[in-house]
This record gives C-alpha cells, sequence and structure tokens, in this order.
C-alpha cells in the first residue's frame, strides 16, 4: 500500500515521513512537497512529487494512486488564504479518488472559539462533505512553540508568561509519529483529540528548572506586560503583540485537554516534560 506525507519538508512532515519509513520502508512513503531539491536532499530514498496548494491540478497529480494520505495544514500567511488552500487540498483528494485522509486540525475544531479554529473547521467540513474515510488529528500545543520561554529559563532569566488555564504541549516529533500511526492503522478514529498531559505555565516553567538546573523566576504578567518585555527585546510593538497572543488560546481554555488518545495511539506516554524541554534546548 503506498502512503504519502504532504507538506513533507516542513518539521512535521520530516518526522511523519520518519516513523514511516521504519515501518514500511521508504519505497512505500510518497513525499510531496513544493521544493524539489529540498525534498531529493531530505529524502534520498523516497519516490518524490511535486504538489503546491494553490495549484488543484498539481495536488491532484501528485495524488494519483495513492490510498492513504497524511495530510498536513499549512501556515496561515500564504499567498492563498489557508481555507481556500485547503479547500483545494481536498478537491484533489476527491478527484484523485483517495480512500483515507488524516488531516492535522485543531483541538475540538467544531466548536472551539479560537479564531485558529475557523480554517481547520472549514477544512474538516470539506473533508466529510466529500465521503473520504478520514481521521482528523486535532494537535494540541507543540512544546517548541514556547523557545522564548524555554530559553528564558536556559539563560538563567527571569520566564515570563500572562495566560491562565492550560496546555497539553508535547513535541512536535511525537505528534508526527502518531499521525503515521494513525495513517497505517486499519480501524483509526474518526477524530484524536492529541496533547500531552495538562499544565500551566508555572507547572512547565518548574519542569523547565528541573530540565536546565537554574533556579529562575517564573512571573506571571498581563499580557500588556507581556507584550512591553517583548518590545524591550528590540521587537517592534506589532511583532510583539502578534507573539503576545499566541499564548490567547491557552489563556481562554481552547487547549484544556485531557484525553489519553496521543498516549494510546504512540503505545506509551510521551516523553516527561523536563526530558523533553532538554531535548528541545540540546538541538537549539
Amino acid at each position: 500500500m503506498k502512503f504519502a506525507v504532504t507538506a513533507a519538508t516542513g518539521k512535521f512532515g520530516q518526522s511523519a515521513v520518519s516513523t514511516l519509513n521504519a515501518k514500511v520502508g521508504p519505497e512505500n512513503v510518497l513525499v510531496i512537497a513544493r521544493n524539489q531539491d529540498k525534498a531529493t536532499q531530505l529524502f534520498p530514498d523516497n519516490p518524490i512529487r511535486i504538489g503546491n496548494y494553490d495549484d488543484v491540478d498539481a495536488m491532484t497529480k501528485a495524488f494519483e494512486d495513492v490510498k492513504r494520505v497524511l495530510f498536513v495544514s499549512s501556515q496561515p500567511g500564504g499567498p492563498v488564504d489557508r481555507a481556500t488552500a485547503h479547500k483545494n487540498v481536498v478537491t484533489a483528494l476527491n478527484a484523485a479518488h483517495v480512500k483515507f485522509v488524516a488531516y492535522t486540525s485543531f483541538p475540538h475544531a467544531q466548536t472551539a472559539v479560537s479564531a485558529l479554529a475557523s480554517d481547520h473547521r472549514a477544512t474538516e467540513n470539506a473533508i466529510t462533505a466529500t465521503n473520504i474515510a478520514h481521521s482528523f488529528l486535532r494537535n494540541n500545543w507543540y512544546l517548541e512553540n514556547e523557545m522564548g520561554f524555554l530559553q528564558s529559563g536556559n539563560h538563567n532569566q527571569e520566564a515570563l508568561y500572562w495566560a491562565n488555564n492550560t496546555a497539553g504541549w508535547a513535541l512536535e516529533r511525537e505528534y508526527a509519529a502518531a499521525a503515521a500511526n494513525v495513517l497505517m492503522a486499519e480501524d483509526p478514529q474518526e477524530v484524536y483529540e492529541f496533547a500531552g498531559a495538562a499544565r500551566t505555565y508555572a507547572e512547565l516553567g518548574q519542569a523547565l528548572q528541573k530540565a536546565t538546573g537554574n533556579q529562575f523566576k517564573i512571573t506571571q504578567v498581563s499580557q500588556e506586560a507581556y507584550t512591553q518585555s517583548l518590545e524591550a527585546t528590540g521587537l517592534d510593538y506589532d511583532t510583539a503583540a502578534l507573539f503576545a497572543s499566541f499564548q490567547a488560546p491557552i489563556n481562554d481554555g481552547a487547549l484544556a485537554e485531557t484525553s489519553a488518545d496521543l498516549a494510546n495511539v504512540l503505545g506509551h506516554q510521551p516523553l516527561e516534560a523536563s526530558a523533553a524541554i532538554q531535548e528541545i534546548l540540546a538541538r537549539s
């Protein structure tokens, strides 16, 4: 059986391809990417097809004779808005008669109030309307998203945050490995709420102290004060406000999740928080 991974040269895609290669062999894992040279360098043993979410025909051709696809959601801010780009992919999946698609979505996408959920909700709805068998992989927060917080503690500096509530932080590679496992599953669920253990920023800070051996302060401030702290590092106001807004889904409860889906699909618990932090810091 042929598997395909879209956006395969991104970090998530690379991890997913790596998992699939180890389990079914690279000859059975089709890499779909925009950049031929980058894909060839990263995946010398995998078949490669070029596909861009902005181009329905190219994506349809890329999906030819593929039965199962991991559709990795794109980042917003591209030349074509994300909702349209994702609709193009769904149109291509349907035109190519793909039998199963696993789509990386947003936590509780159908009911979440976060602005980040809207494109994912539209994509889920478009996939459902095609009647293609599917799984929605509703990924919580990648621990890598907190690099600024982690680096503060790593440098023994005060670690600031503004959001209340919890997030289910786990490593991006763990979410990607789970996605690959779903793609290979004989009878996958329609929806997975993937998340690590629910933690507050204060608890994440304590794990960071353990990981680094540093006893820095962990301080909650207002969103305004947090934005100002980012400006103090040299960012302009708009960029600082954008970065500060990334904590909004945690504050509004969109990432407060207790599901065991991630651990169940991985077959083990996600890496303990301090060990996961050490892994990230070792890469930086």
